[in-house]
């Protein structure tokens, strides 16, 4: 059995509470879809594109999002057995952000044409962006060409938030950009090919 200092906390305990978390925030995306619209008859196909496209679409970016981000959480925990009591509130943090994600999320896929709602849910997923970035630079102990991954989204949602505060129409699409992070991460840890 290994033994921990008294400052430190076992990082599988976090990463049960992580799950339980995501999963629960992930979940509670969807909550308000049923509620978009009250017809007064019963709708047909154009009635039910018109109320959900975009609402699907906004819920489709959170999801995706909160799952890419669900992924580098695990991956960083599985590189981190134990971590200091500061690194267990910078997670708290972490998770915070995530158990916000439904909210700005229901504001921004039924007032996702406000500017100001549009740079609110743009600030929320650049403050995730950051956390996520800045706890994989404390695992790593600074720079490392891995911490490429976890700060790409973080250079997109920056600009992506500035044109939201313009164009909040523009803005999902350079979101989307973000996951290019994960090509990244698997560009720096795919397997080479060994010399003939």
């Amino acid at each position: 059995m290994t033994e921990f200092k008294p400052d430190q906390f076992e990082m599988r305990r976090l990463e049960s509470l992580s799950n339980t978390i995501f999963g629960v925030a992930m979940t509670l995306l969807a909550y308000d879809l049923p509620k978009a619209a009250v017809f007064t008859s019963a709708p047909d196909w154009s009635d039910l594109a018109h109320v959900y496209s975009g609402k699907l679409a906004g819920f489709a970016l959170s999801f995706i999002i909160a799952g890419v981000f669900w992924i580098s959480h695990h991956r960083r925990l599985a590189r981190q057995p134990v971590g200091s009591r500061g690194m267990v509130i910078l997670n708290l943090f972490f998770l915070l952000s995530i158990v916000l994600l439904p909210v700005t999320n229901g504001l921004y896929t039924n007032y996702g044409m406000s500017s100001a709602v549009a740079v609110l849910y743009g600030l929320h997923l650049t403050a995730i962006a950051g956390l996520n970035a800045w706890l994989w630079w404390t695992i790593l102990g600074g720079w490392r060409h891995e911490i490429m991954a976890s700060l790409f989204p973080l250079l997109v949602f920056v600009p992506g938030t500035i044109v939201a505060a313009v164009a909040p129409r523009a803005a999902p699409f350079i979101w989307f950009i973000a996951f290019g992070g994960l090509l990244i991460q698997r560009f720096y840890t795919a397997p080479t090919k060994p010399d003939p």
